[in-house]
């Protein structure tokens, strides 16, 4: 159902202030129409958000290959123990076809490998500490528990805690009956509380350390809310993965996170948080835009012609980089078309340059934001280890995301520092290949003993 339009001869008759007004009503609806109609095609929203008459795309169609691996495609099988516990020799007693016994052995026999988790009971170290009295003064004297002792669980029980919680993301009273029914360890839901905040200030100093290598690299940032006025923040780079939980959103924390030096590309979205980045050091994010070009359609009010060519555009963009990530197109070329003064970047702006003049003013004010810092859309060109995209620090701040809706965000500035610890160790141990578990516990075994604790970087970040 079309709306109602206004006769000009009527609004002729009406007093420019009422004319005005009519005006100001139609663009309210206008926008208030716009915001109802965002889902995750053309907006930051997730796709757990949409309402159920979202259109998706359209399915791709059917390739005609069978499903799983095809024929050219590695296998992935559990390679074998060198070095087995037991070895079991399964000879036939007779021939399958005529039934004559058989003898002797296979020199290369097929292997065949079971695993099995072993009967896990835990180890209780019971320390006495025995009370002597002084036959000269009488005075009553214990004896104080060795080094390295500290509390009553060892280092590998306080590590596979603060993995379950922190990298699995279970509750405290899950995680305590998950040790329980595994280990027959009685915990309780407030002893895996003391656990999270003790490991989380040891893991203190290594996140400094990862934060420091990060700074002045190139760099995914994104941010997202925790509840109750927190924010998760996510610093990605090649040599390790940062986050912070910050009480705001601002500019100051954002500088708190990665600096003050304006040197190394950052890459984000369009929140104006970001704006004061330099143009030549800020790249912007080409799926975030695309969301913008596919709102700019949407809208049907001007925008739409503009919308339409930066969306077909972006998918050039993206097709020529996939050439460059395959190896079909050397980054050199890749990074002579997107010069200024070529092709494609005169098409970008003439695009832009027909949204800023259109007649949907949300258009036209992404637009000419957009012609304001046009040298941001294409520094992922000229900068190795740069992306056109800001999915990095997306998929990071996924965990966080999922933390949230299942706890409903961090209820104290101590489980704030322990979600930020933990989560900066398990994807930079991730990014590296390393095992969580077993760097956890060397972490806090040398906390305990008042050792060094153990580095996570690799040997190129400490070069640089």
């Amino acid at each position: 159902m079309e709306a109602p339009t206004l006769p000009p001869e009527l609004l002729a008759d009406l007093p420019p202030a009422v004319v005005a007004y009519i005006r100001w009503l139609e663009a309210r609806v206008a926008d208030l129409e716009a915001r109802l109609n965002q889902n995750s095609t053309n907006s930051s929203q997730p796709p757990s958000a949409d309402p159920p008459g979202v259109k998706r795309a359209p399915p791709k169609p059917k390739s005609g290959k069978a499903a799983g691996g095809q024929p050219g495609h590695p296998r992935h099988e559990r390679a074998l123990v060198g070095r087995p516990d037991a070895v079991c020799d399964c000879k036939p007693a007779a021939c399958r076809r005529c039934a004559r016994p058989l003898t002797g052995d296979d020199p290369e026999p097929r292997r065949h490998q079971v695993t099995e988790l072993p009967p896990v009971t835990p180890v209780v170290t019971e320390y006495r500490r025995h009370r002597l009295t002084c036959p000269g003064c009488g005075a009553t004297t214990c004896a104080d528990l060795p080094a390295g002792v500290a509390g009553q669980d060892g280092p590998r029980l306080r590590a596979a805690c603060a993995l379950l919680t922190g990298a699995f993301r279970l509750s405290k009273a899950k995680a305590a009956r998950l040790l329980g029914d595994l280990f027959d360890i009685p915990l309780s839901a407030g002893q895996v509380c003391a656990t999270e905040a003790a490991v989380g200030a040891q893991l203190g100093p290594v996140t400094d350390a990862l934060l420091a290598a990060a700074r002045g690299r190139p760099a995914n940032v994104d941010e997202t809310g925790m509840g109750r006025g927190k924010w998760l923040w996510a610093l990605v780079t090649a040599v390790a993965t940062v986050f912070r939980i910050a009480a705001g959103r601002s500019r100051t924390v954002f500088t708190d996170l990665v600096g003050a030096d304006h040197r190394r590309v950052v890459t984000t979205d369009r929140y104006a948080v970001y704006d004061h980045l330099p143009a030549w050091r800020h790249q912007l994010c080409w799926a975030h835009l695309r969301r913008d070009f596919q709102a700019m359609i949407d809208r049907s009010n001007g925008g739409t012609a503009a919308g339409t060519a930066l969306l077909a555009l972006s998918d050039e963009l993206f097709a020529l980089w996939k050439r460059v990530r395959d190896g079909t197109l050397t980054r050199a070329r890749f990074g002579g078309k997107m010069h200024a003064g070529r092709d494609f970047r005169v098409r970008v702006r003439a695009a832009l340059a027909r949204g800023a003049e259109g007649g949907c003013a949300k258009t036209a004010a992404t637009c000419r934001a957009l012609l304001d810092r046009e040298v941001s859309l294409f520094v992922f060109a000229f900068h190795a280890g740069v992306e056109p995209t800001n999915n990095a620090a997306e998929r990071a701040v996924r965990h966080g995301v999922l933390w949230r809706k299942q706890s409903g965000g961090p209820k104290s500035a101590a489980g704030a520092a322990y979600l930020a610890h933990i989560w900066s160790v398990v994807e930079t141990c991730r990014q590296h290949r390393r095992n969580v578990w077993a760097y956890l516990t060397a972490c806090i075994d040398a906390a305990d003993h008042g050792r060094p604790l153990p580095g996570l970087l690799p040997p190129e970040a400490h070069a640089a």
